[in-house]
């Protein structure tokens, strides 16, 4: 599981649940800050935002509008922003990633969920509310009462994706309000020199070793399934970054733990353009992108600020453009007019992105067994340094992330890492600080989700751990973690099936005792692009399941207060071998580091899940044992052949799972996809 970028403050000592479980007596809904006294009482953390909010209003009254929209994301719909795009946090104080911000000529408020609460409390002065819900709802809600009938809100359209401008519009239509395009942002208007500078790192192409296919393949692979779609597109436009780095096969950095570059590409049946910063281009990347001519063939390279004019030029011709609306802003949307508009939730980049071929399989594969010599190396030395007491959570990480540094063809972290020592490990995404963090005790568990971005792959993984005496509820709600991991990744299914219809498999085991867990249970991974990548998984949004897909499976339990499970791999989508013809599915997992035996109650595994997890243990000792051995890593081999020694069945049990999973297997299978 990638971290949902959020965590905890050094100035959150005493009440940030992240770091010390949230105390039952805390009302979470009582604001700390006191603003209906003279003076207020404002922790010394807050942002005075007062200079913001009169420039803004100003700029709000040049444009006529009665409110202005912030919200926390950037003109490609990207999980992770660059600072150049944190606008909210400028306005408002709050750094979180979550969180939508609008202000009135009389008022300004923020909206965000449970995890930034006393985050926002600390970082933002009394000109700010804090409305404790997300969701377009309360904000709408909000909205109307006040500002006047007829009044117009103002929001950039390219920070505004389809469905959250259809939402908005839809609702103050309905209560004769207006809702506003902007292309020029205010807050930029006033951001001046504080602001971060663009991103200007080069723009590289990979070396042929590590991409699956050439540029030009894939260009034309994408111009066949144009000529073959029933509505004739003569254009596809895509605006998620890591579809352009990846038709391209372009990488650079300007996103946190994503080789991206801000970016648009308008792929005609007869053209090519690729808008960026054509100043990060050096003479031989031109010379790749076939940049001096102008067939069909040759990228041609426009400024990036002039995608919206090229597109609504574009449109004027006899054409239809095909675009995927998760990641399409309404900026670009609201210039096409609607009969030369193809619209599909993926954009044909998207869908073909998410299987990879045999040579990007192999490549993936590779990554993950040098990402296991690292995370085997951060093991081992865990187990020798934790019980001295010298170990924290954020010098482990780094510590981790060392060890990665160390391996061939690394290139950053894909997340930041989640090392979460007991209670801090019940919050799923939990990430420690240089100045907030807990020691690592053989007492407690130790939950450690951690990634890498390499040239040849992506990789994510989670390992739990008990260095002591685990007691007999951590043991049994850790072995039915696995069991639950253990029973996805051996099913067998039909080709097509949706993740969401499979997906009851890993949480059947917790289901039976009453135990579940509250995130998604997998996420699709790119080849050196998204550690989430897209629409790969196991919720409603995603596509069908296919081979050579790409996808983690890592469910969980979390304890509050006390520990959390989580036991993650990243499996390749491959044809299963059945007794009957048939075209069925199944799992081949590539992460390669073994669970912990100190946590695994043997006698809760049915013979076929105690099969396969002996099966999965040689695997690990075929494919990193020699890379230790070659390295002459000794004692993490050594460490390596006891920990993937085969277990043995120490009593029966008591009612085998098998005839329970195929009713299961008949009841989850009826759902609709």
């Amino acid at each position: 599981m990638a971290r949902a970028p959020w965590g905890c403050y050094p100035w959150l000592v005493l009440l940030c649940a992240c770091a010390w479980g949230r105390p039952k007596s805390l009302d979470l809904r009582e604001d700390v800050r006191n603003c209906s006294i003279s003076p207020p009482y404002l922790p010394v953390t807050v942002v005075n935002t007062t200079a913001q909010l009169t420039a803004l209003r100003q700029q709000m009254h040049t444009q006529n509008v009665s409110a202005y929209i912030v919200p926390d994301t950037d003109a490609h719909m990207s999980e992770y922003i660059g600072d150049y795009d944190k606008r909210r946090a400028w306005i408002t104080g709050f750094t979180g990633s979550a969180g939508i911000a609008v202000v009135t000529m009389g008022k300004a408020a923020l909206w965000t969920d449970s995890r930034y609460w006393t985050q926002a409390e600390r970082q933002m002065d009394c000109n700010w509310e804090l409305h404790k819900e997300v969701g377009t709802t309360p904000v709408v809600t909000w909205l109307l009462t006040e500002i006047p009938v007829g009044g117009r809100v103002g929001f950039d359209p390219f920070l505004f994706s389809i469905n959250s401008w259809e939402n908005y519009n839809v609702a103050l239509r309905d209560s004769d309000r207006e809702l506003a395009s902007i292309t020029v942002n205010l807050v930029d208007l006033l951001w001046g020199s504080e602001r971060p500078p663009v991103p200007s790192e080069p723009i590289y192409a990979l070396q042929e070793a590590f991409t699956g296919s050439s540029w030009q393949e894939k260009v034309s692979g994408i111009r066949s399934q144009m000529q073959k779609h029933r509505e004739a597109p003569t254009a596809v436009l895509l605006s998620a970054l890591d579809e352009t780095a990846w038709l391209f096969n372009l990488r650079s950095s300007d996103i946190p733990y994503n080789p991206f570059f801000y970016s648009y590409t308008l792929l005609t049946d007869s053209s090519i353009r690729l808008f960026a910063n054509k100043s990060r281009f050096s003479s031989e990347t031109l010379q790749y992108l076939n940049s001096g001519c102008t067939d069909s063939m040759c990228v041609q390279l426009e400024d990036y600020g002039q995608v919206r004019d090229s597109v609504q030029a574009y449109t004027s011709g006899a054409v239809k453009i095909w675009i995927g609306t998760s990641y399409t802003s309404y900026g670009l949307y609201e210039v096409i007019p609607k009969e030369k508009l193809i619209a599909d939730t993926y954009s044909p980049v998207m869908v073909t992105k998410a299987v990879k071929n045999s040579k990007e399989q192999t490549l993936l594969r590779a990554s993950h067994v040098r990402d296991a010599v690292a995370v085997i190396r951060y093991l081992v030395w865990l187990e020798e340094n934790v019980p001295k007491g010298t170990v924290d959570e954020f010098s482990g990480a780094e510590l981790l992330e060392k060890f990665r540094g160390e391996e061939e063809f690394f290139s950053g972290s894909s997340f930041e890492t989640i090392s979460a020592s007991g209670l801090n490990a019940a919050l799923a995404h939990y990430s420690p600080t240089k100045e907030l963090h807990r020691k690592l005790s053989s007492d407690e568990m130790y939950l450690l989700d951690s990634g890498g971005q390499y040239w040849d792959g992506t990789t994510d993984i989670t390992r739990t751990v008990h260095w002591g005496t685990p007691s007999a509820f951590q043991k049994e709600a850790y072995t039915r973690v696995l069991i639950g991991n253990i029973d996805l990744s051996r099913l067998v299914f039909p080709a097509a099936t949706s993740g969401r219809m499979v997906e009851a498999f890993a949480r059947r085991a917790l289901w039976d005792v009453g135990l579940n867990y509250g995130h998604g249970t997998g996420h699709g991974i790119g080849n050196f692009l998204c550690v989430h990548e897209w629409p790969v998984g196991f919720q409603s949004g995603n596509i069908a399941m296919a081979k050579g897909m790409f996808t983690s499976i890592e469910p969980g339990y979390y304890q509050d207060g006390e520990f959390g499970i989580r036991l993650e791999d990243v499996a390749l989508v491959v044809e299963a071998k059945t007794k009957y013809p048939g075209t069925y599915l199944t799992f081949e997992v590539v992460s390669l580091v073994p669970y912990d035996r100190n946590l695994i109650d043997v006698s809760l595994l049915s013979p076929e899940q105690l099969q396969y997890l002996n099966r999965y243990y040689q695997t690990i000792r075929e494919k990193v044992g020699p890379e230790l051995q070659r390295r002459q890593l000794l004692k993490e081999l050594s460490w390596l052949q006891r920990h993937t020694e085969p277990l043995a069945s120490r009593a029966a049990p008591t009612a085998s799972l098998a005839p329970l999973m195929t009713v299961s297997a008949l009841t989850i299978l009826s759902w609709s996809v």
